[in-house]
């Protein structure tokens, strides 16, 4: 069959991968002049199969009211003059139960940890794949007791389903993952170790892996902006995209924040906000000041990823709208924290600056799978877990559209649990 996938996000190339792996006919779609342009160009750089966690949760609502008014807040919302808006902040503050909490992380934990071990195979299919990845784990830290109390409701989770995770209440034997923490450990009040995430550049992944799907005949239409999507009664007729008419047997919509934006004219509602987040990427000049892996600071909400001679220092959630400015004072907030914790590994002051939208539903969960119309599929809403997600959530999209029962339950993943 002729599959169109809309996106060449890591999302969209994961899916391309394994449709053309089942057989298929694929070709991607995209505005920008190559793949993974936008909001897979400069991610936070980590796979956190066990940091998957929902952004709605019991206490975020109060939380929310305190990070407003902190000078380096993990949180920024400023009103965008859409109805859309306060809509998909309700819809996400009834996801702040203890209930429903725990259902989307157990979703989403579900997810990613299929999207592991998709990684572990292609590995295996592909030794010489370099994206820049490590397999050292992730380091979550905690500046507080509240933190330390918290963390508790997800070890349980990641326990219930064998995601293993240890817990550190001495704060010196974070040392024993991160040594270049040594100078900063007296602020720490504990600690979790999740050995299973990985890091990697997702921009590097996503251009090698579409160099692995261009030898399966993959065709990349880069520089075609999607002007229209046609519709013929309940199905999709084709796509226009700079003139041009195209068809297929199926089309995936993977278009991250503009998913919703761009279905509006077929009479869809997604419920997928624009959720803006930055970056900085700090050259090493100090390999031994660096950390190994991933440190995640949990009272900032920023993660800071090694590379191979870069460090990537991401995170913050702007709720403003889909236009993306590079605001100084995100800049400072990630200096401050990078500084505080690897205050010798680099000079800030020489780091690039970036910001991306991440397309995120109000209950954290990605829209995997059908929609009300025949042939149009949907692989979007991942947030800030399309790097940790994408080829899972690419495998599964594959399955279903070859008709072949996908390898984990995916039926509570699709739009339809919104309808």
């Amino acid at each position: 069959m002729k599959v169109l996938v809309m996106g060449a996000g890591v999302v969209g190339v994961s899916t391309a991968w394994y449709l053309a792996k089942a057989g298929h006919e694929v070709t991607v779609i995209d505005r920008a002049a190559d793949v993974a342009e936008e909001t897979s160009f400069a991610n936070a750089g980590q796979l956190s199969y066990g940091y998957t966690t929902p952004w709605a949760a019991p206490g975020i609502p109060k939380k929310a009211l305190k990070w407003l008014f902190r000078p380096h807040s993990p949180l920024l919302l400023r009103p965008d003059g859409s109805l859309f808006q306060l809509q998909w902040l309700g819809r996400m503050l009834l996801n702040c139960t203890e209930k429903n909490y725990a259902q989307n992380k157990a979703r989403m934990v579900r997810v990613s940890e299929y999207s592991r071990a998709m990684l572990q195979e292609l590995h295996e299919e592909l030794p010489d794949l370099d994206y820049e990845g490590r397999q050292h784990g992730t380091l979550q830290i905690f500046r507080t007791d509240k933190e330390v109390a918290a963390a508790q409701a997800d070890v349980r989770v990641l326990q219930d389903y064998g995601v293993p995770v240890t817990v550190i209440s001495n704060p010196q034997q974070c040392l024993d993952y991160e040594p270049a923490l040594a100078g900063t450990v007296d602020k720490l009040a504990g600690a979790l170790h999740l050995p299973n995430d990985a890091t990697g550049d997702c921009h590097l992944f996503t251009v090698r892996l579409a160099e692995q799907c261009r030898a399966l005949g993959v065709n990349f239409l880069l520089n075609h902006t999607i002007n229209q999507i046609e519709r013929d009664g309940s199905r999709i007729r084709g796509v226009i995209a700079n003139g041009q008419r195209f068809e297929a047997d199926h089309y995936v919509c993977a278009l991250g924040s503009f998913s919703r934006t761009m279905l509006k004219s077929l009479d869809m509602s997604l419920p997928v906000y624009p959720v803006k987040g930055y970056s900085i990427t700090v050259p090493v000049s100090n390999s031994d000041g660096a950390p190994q892996s991933t440190v995640l600071d949990e009272t900032y909400k920023v993660a800071i990823t090694r590379f191979k001679d870069r460090m990537r220092v991401g995170g913050m959630a702007e709720l403003s709208g889909y236009k993306i400015q590079l605001n100084p004072k995100r800049r400072e907030t990630l200096e401050l924290v990078v500084n505080e914790l690897f205050p010798t590994a680099g000079n800030v002051a020489e780091a690039t600056f970036w910001s991306g939208l991440r397309p995120m539903t109000p209950d954290s969960t990605p829209l995997i799978g059908a929609t009300r119309y025949g042939n149009l599929w949907l692989n979007t809403g991942h947030g800030t877990l399309g790097w940790t997600m994408g080829l899972g959530s690419g495998r599964v999209l594959s399955d279903l559209i070859s008709g072949v029962t996908p390898e984990i339950e995916s039926s509570d993943l699709s739009v339809i649990r919104y309808v």
